[in-house]
């Protein structure tokens, strides 16, 4: 006589179901599930630095988790886009500071690098750069025509710090020299923390970088002699462009974030809804005050955009100017 099967009661069929169903919950948990790493390719104590800092502070409140800041200085700053560029897994989970040196540098080596138009999926633009030339407040140049009459008659002799060979100050001082018909020792650095030290330090006549030398003129320390950029700075209303002494080059170019190539466009969105709200938040604000550093927000596909028609361009000028780091 067959034993009869007992039939399982409502709840243990809801409770079998509950099982079956957690490892599918698990698996498409929302991200982020635990902190983000945010690659900065500058040494710390710059403006980049300080402005990073306080947005990912924020944007790790709207995510839930923890953004870490690490700094991988050198390379002319293009750390982070080597290691978005296959170092890492397109999860998300690695992020980093794209700028315009990151377009540029392909055409400086002979090795495989990357496209900068296709080869990053880009969250959002930021902000940019303010740059300009100092010099130390007890040098003998007072404005840019008695640098550049000084650079004239002593070829080479004057000493130029930059964050890299081929970094974007770079190459407005090399076009700003042939202008000028003027030749500078230009001596790299690996971000403007380093550029600024030996400025004051007196291991270099003068520096061409963003503004993270801010405070040092505000104090008294250095003297500005020239900007490039659209217009004059709020904060250094007396400062001339480059553009107003009669040459058409620099500006300042928006820089962004990016995630490896395959990020999951959600998690791209999630990302970009965070940093959005971050760059728009009143702390965060201040920051971009304080360095005068303009709201340059845009789409991960507009910056995208943006580079891909800025790349002819670096290319060319590179070309032109023939530099290279090999």
């Amino acid at each position: 006589m067959p034993v009869p099967v007992p039939r399982p009661s409502r709840r243990a069929l809801l409770g079998l179901s509950a099982a079956l169903a957690a490892p599918a919950i698990g698996h498409a948990a929302a991200f982020p599930e635990r902190p983000v790493r945010l690659i900065i390719p500058w040494a710390p104590g710059g403006s980049t630095d300080s402005q990073m800092r306080v947005m990912a502070e924020i944007a790790g409140k709207h995510l839930g988790q923890p953004i870490v800041i690490e700094n991988k200085p050198g390379a002319r700053g293009t750390f982070a886009a080597a290691m978005l560029h296959g170092q890492v897994k397109p999860d998300g989970y690695v992020i980093g500071q794209i700028h315009q040196g990151v377009l540029s540098h392909p055409f400086m080596t002979k090795s495989a690098t990357w496209d900068a138009a296709t080869d990053f999926d880009y969250i959002l633009g930021i902000t940019g750069y303010l740059s300009g030339l100092v010099v130390r407040a007890e040098a003998p140049w007072q404005d840019w025509k008695s640098l550049m009459d000084h650079m004239r008659a002593n070829p080479g002799r004057v000493s130029i710090g930059t964050s890299g060979v081929g970094g974007a100050s770079h190459l407005v001082m090399a076009q700003l020299m042939e202008a000028e018909h003027a030749t500078m020792l230009h001596v790299p650095y690996r971000g403007v923390a380093e550029t600024t030290t030996a400025l004051l330090s007196g291991q270099v006549d003068a520096v061409a970088d963003s503004s993270g030398w801010a405070p040092h003129v505000d104090a008294g320390r250095m003297r500005l002699l020239a900007i490039w950029a659209n217009t004059r700075a709020k904060r250094f209303p007396d400062v001339p462009t480059i553009k107003e002494l009669g040459h058409d080059v620099g500006g300042i170019a928006p820089y962004g974030l990016a995630a490896p190539k395959g990020t999951d466009p959600a998690v791209v969105a999630t990302l970009h809804d965070a940093f959005k709200a971050a760059l728009f938040d009143p702390q965060h604000l201040a920051v971009l005050e304080r360095y005068d550093m303009p709201v340059l927000y845009m789409t991960g596909e507009e910056l995208r955009a943006w580079n891909a028609a800025r790349i002819p361009v670096e290319r060319e000028l590179i070309r032109r100017l023939g530099i290279s780091f090999e």
